[in-house]
């Protein structure tokens, strides 16, 4: 058996798959009903201990390392498992699926990542929406809880997810010309792959470097900006702020994606604030305040902007059609916008794909 201890004492026991291993984190859940490769990939979720409420998971195995055209992995949003811990209702170990390779547990203990299966998912989740998300650990039979836990969102967590060098990304000869030959460079606080490779079918040159890297000092020469997703506070991050800041100041266009929509607008002179249990899931309902249109958009991120401290030339673009939270802002007049929910997908709709276009049109 193994245990999950959640910070205020409360106790849930299951089985345990994938490692056999003691660890801590922030405990959140994620209501979508597939695309747990992607997930659990995801660098946003760097620190903490996952709660899948679909309750079956693991059916459709976990697919190959392949990579496409850009030495980019097809199947996962990054070069391996970053969350801590999973936690399911039943985990299915006999897989199905044409491009599974192996199980979803067999990953998962070949990257230490332990596992509970058998746990009331649907009792864990009302817990977290009414206490809101808390520190947790899993510790495995026999073992001794650690006394106190540390909030991961009190460390730079982006620095641990982010590149240590720059690389550059050239698009594929047949795409030359849909991006007018420009060149983005983006900041690297957890960036997902699709991501990368949605610029780069446009026919865009892409800079990728480090979350505190000088973009004004450095030798590249750019025609806009992109400021990526990724895990934690985005208060801490106070050295990408500046180099946001300078960006807004020289009126070159820039683009934000979740944890980027909250550092642009910090940049700009807003504030942030941490949401109960945040937004994480494949059918986050979202509305464009300009058309009335309703989306639905794939979210991961536990903080969001608040509404009422964003300068006066800044509007809230879209909102949550759930909390009203801010779901995309703009400036009024000049080439600055961003989005909290992920247009990329993977995993999710790709209703709101449109906006990589928008944005080159902006170049």
């Amino acid at each position: 058996m193994a245990r999950l201890i959640l910070s205020d004492g409360t106790i849930f026991s299951g089985k345990p798959f994938g490692a056999t291993a003691d660890i801590s984190g922030e405990v959140v859940f994620n209501t979508g009903m597939v695309g747990y490769p992607e997930s659990l990939t995801d660098p946003s979720y760097k620190g903490q201990i996952l709660v899948l409420t679909y309750p079956l998971v693991g059916n459709y195995g976990i697919p190959d390392d392949s990579r496409d055209f850009w030495g980019i992995k097809k199947h996962f949003e990054s070069d391996k498992i970053q969350i801590q811990g999973l936690i399911v209702s039943e985990y299915c170990d006999s897989f199905h699926h044409w491009e599974a390779k192996q199980s979803l547990g067999k990953w998962m203990e070949k990257q230490n990542i332990p596992g509970i299966t058998g746990i009331d998912t649907r009792a864990l989740t009302q817990k977290l929406r009414e206490h809101g998300v808390m520190l947790g650990q899993i510790v495995q039979h026999g073992h001794e809880p650690e006394a106190e836990l540390r909030d991961p969102n009190l460390d730079n967590l982006v620095e641990k997810v982010s590149i240590k060098k720059p690389i550059v990304y050239k698009p594929d000869r047949k795409n030359i010309g849909k991006g007018k030959d420009k060149t983005i460079i983006a900041i690297d606080t957890g960036i997902k792959n699709n991501i990368i490779r949605s610029f780069l079918k446009r026919g865009v040159t892409f800079i990728r470097v480090p979350w505190n890297y000088d973009i004004w000092k450095s030798k590249y020469k750019f025609d806009g900006i992109f400021i990526a997703n990724g895990p934690g506070d985005p208060s801490v991050l106070t050295e990408t702020h500046a180099i946001v800041r300078k960006a807004l100041e020289k009126k070159i266009p820039t683009i934000g994606i979740c944890l980027g929509l909250q550092i642009l607008a910090i940049a700009a002179g807003a504030k942030t604030y941490k949401l109960q249990y945040g937004h994480r899931a494949q059918n986050q309902p979202v509305i464009d305040l300009t058309t009335k249109r309703c989306y639905l958009t794939s979210q991961n991120h536990g903080f969001a902007v608040n509404a009422k401290t964003l300068p006066k030339d800044w509007v809230v673009w879209m909102e949550n059609a759930n909390d009203h939270t801010v779901e995309g802002i703009r400036h009024k007049k000049l080439p600055f916008i961003a989005v909290q929910f992920h247009p990329e997908a993977t995993p999710g709709p790709t209703d709101t794909d449109y906006l990589f276009d928008e944005f080159v049109k902006l170049l």
